[in-house]
C-alpha cells in the first residue's frame, strides 16, 4: 500500500512539475517574443507619448460627477476642436492630433466619465445618452465660440447622442464633425472576424460573462497587470492592422491606457455600447461639413458601419486608411490629421474664417 501511494505520489509530482514546466517555457517563449518585438528600431521611441498637457480644468455635471479636461493651443483662434475618446481609452489618445494641431487651433480634450483622471459613477449612468449630456456640458462651460467635434469609438457615439438630444447645437455652434472609426449602432452583430455561428455564439455568452467578471473586478485587474506581456500580443495582433511594423511603444502606450480602466468600468458600459443605436439622429449631422475615417482592417467597428454612417450622410467626407484597424488615429496619424485639416478647412470657410491649418 504504501509503495503504491508513493507511486501515485510520484506520478502526480511528475504531472504537476511537467505542466508548470510547460506554463513556465509558455511564459519565457512569451517574454521572448515580446523582448524581440521591442527590440527592432522603434521610430516612435523617443515620441513623448502622453506627456502632452494643457491647462487642466474639472466641469461637473448636472448629476455630480467631475470631468477632467485640458484646454490648449491659443485662447484666440476661432475655433475650438473638442476631442472626444474611445472605450477605456483617455484624453491622451489624441496625442498626434493634440501635437500637430495645437500650434493653430483651441483644443478642449476632456476624460469621458469613469475613465483616465474623471470621477467614477454608478452603473446606471453609465450610458450613451449620459456621455452625450457630459459633451453638452463640457460645451457650455469650455467652448465659448464655434466648434468642430471629433470622435473616436464611443467618442463618436457620444456626438452621435448629443445630436439626439440638442440638435439646435449643429449649425449653430458646432461647425463640423469627425466621426473616426464608430458606428451608429448593432455592434452586437459585429462578426468580430469569427465565423458566423462561432460570432453568434461569442455574442451570445459575453455579456454574461462580463457582467460576472465585472462583478470581480479587482480581481480581474490584478491578473491584468500580471499579464502585460499577453495583452501586448494581443494588442499588438488585434487593435492594430499592421502588426509587424507597428511601433512596440504606442502599443505599450494603448495597453498602459486600457489597462488602467477599471474592468469595473469595462462591464459597466459594456451594455451601452451594445445597445447603442443613433442611425436616426444622424441627419442632424448633415447640415455641418462631417468627415467619416475608418481602418479597411476595423473588427471592432468594422468598415460596414461607417460605410452606413456615409449612406445617411451624403455630404460626408468618408476615407478608408489602409492596412489599419480601430486605432487608426495611433497607427496612421498622418492620414488622420490630414483628413481632420480639410475638416477645419472646410468648416472655416464656411464661417467666412481663413483659419483651417
Amino acid at each position: 500500500m504504501a509503495t503504491t501511494t508513493r507511486r501515485r505520489v510520484g506520478i502526480a509530482g511528475a504531472v504537476v512539475g511537467a505542466a508548470s514546466a510547460g506554463v513556465a517555457a509558455a511564459a519565457l517563449a512569451k517574454r521572448y517574443a515580446v523582448g524581440r518585438i521591442r527590440l527592432r528600431p522603434d521610430p516612435e521611441a523617443s515620441e513623448p507619448l502622453g506627456e502632452l498637457r494643457g491647462r487642466q480644468v474639472t466641469v461637473t455635471t448636472s448629476d455630480g460627477v467631475s470631468l477632467h479636461a485640458e484646454v490648449d493651443g491659443p485662447e484666440e483662434a476661432p475655433l475650438t476642436v473638442v476631442f472626444c475618446h474611445g472605450y477605456t481609452l483617455n484624453l491622451d489618445s489624441w496625442h498626434y492630433q493634440r501635437r500637430d494641431l495645437r500650434d493653430y487651433h483651441r483644443l478642449v480634450l476632456w476624460d469621458q466619465r469613469c475613465h483616465g483622471l474623471s470621477q467614477r459613477c454608478s452603473a446606471e449612468d453609465s450610458t450613451i445618452d449620459r456621455l452625450g449630456e457630459d459633451l453638452f456640458e463640457v460645451l457650455e462651460e469650455l467652448v465659448p465660440g464655434p466648434c468642430v467635434l471629433v470622435g473616436h469609438s464611443m467618442g463618436g457615439m457620444t456626438i452621435m447622442a448629443l445630436a439626439d438630444r440638442h440638435p439646435e447645437l449643429f449649425g449653430d455652434r458646432i461647425k463640423g464633425v469627425a466621426l473616426i472609426s464608430t458606428s451608429a449602432g448593432k455592434l452586437a452583430e459585429v462578426s468580430l472576424g469569427l465565423p458566423a455561428l462561432l460570432s453568434k455564439a461569442v455574442h451570445k455568452i459575453t455579456p454574461g460573462a462580463v457582467s460576472l467578471l465585472g462583478r470581480r473586478g479587482e480581481l480581474v485587474d490584478r491578473g491584468r497587470h500580471a499579464a502585460n506581456d499577453i495583452a501586448f500580443l494581443v494588442l499588438r495582433n488585434l487593435g492594430f492592422g499592421d502588426s509587424k511594423n507597428v511601433s512596440p511603444t504606442v502599443v505599450d502606450f494603448v495597453e498602459s491606457m486600457i489597462r488602467s480602466t477599471p474592468f469595473e468600468v469595462i462591464a459597466d458600459f459594456y451594455p451601452a455600447l451594445m445597445s447603442h443605436d443613433k442611425l436616426t439622429a444622424l441627419g442632424v449631422l448633415d447640415d455641418v461639413p462631417t468627415s467619416i475615417v475608418v481602418g479597411d482592417k476595423d473588427w471592432l467597428t468594422p468598415v460596414e458601419h461607417s460605410k452606413a454612417i456615409a449612406a445617411a450622410l451624403p455630404r460626408a467626407w468618408f476615407t478608408e486608411v489602409p492596412d489599419s484597424s480601430h486605432l487608426v488615429q495611433l497607427e496612421r496619424p498622418a492620414t488622420v490629421n490630414d483628413a481632420l485639416r480639410d475638416l477645419l478647412k472646410r468648416a472655416a470657410a464656411d464661417m467666412g474664417t481663413a483659419d483651417g491649418r
